[in-house]
């Protein structure tokens, strides 16, 4: 079940952007079900063993779709964001979310884990986790 801080979030979004972050979270939940969603630096995440796994945030022009491990997952659709291993997925209509490709980064999220909870410890040190 989406978080109601979730919700709450979304429904600050206009129509459209609601109707892409609504299709996001409703796929995120169903197939992450053991991770644990929350507000997090103002945007829902999604973690798993409180490491961040997968969120999306406004931005001005689109919607992204944010997998802190993306780049690892040798994805088609997923561009790289930062200098780790995130990547990431813009849209600017509910209709582009591609359900099958979604649940397949969703898989790879669960199988594929950088330690992005330990960062600041290891003084900006990323470790394989899974």
């Amino acid at each position: 079940m989406i978080h109601a801080d979730t919700e709450s979030y979304n429904q600050t979004l206009a129509p459209a952007d609601q109707a892409i972050a609504d299709r996001l979270a409703g796929a995120i939940d169903r197939h992450l079900p053991e991770a644990v969603n929350k507000i997090w630096h103002a945007h829902p995440v999604w973690f798993l063993d409180d490491n961040p796994i997968v969120g999306y945030s406004k931005l001005k022009p689109c919607v992204r779709l944010l997998f802190w491990s993306g780049q690892s997952f040798d994805e088609e659709g997923l561009a790289p964001e930062g200098s780790f291993k995130a990547a990431e997925a813009r849209y600017t209509e509910a209709e582009q979310v591609d359900g099958e490709a979604l649940a397949r980064w969703l898989g790879k999220a669960r199988d594929i884990q950088w330690d992005y909870r330990n960062l600041i410890r290891r003084k900006g040190r990323l470790d394989r986790l899974k």
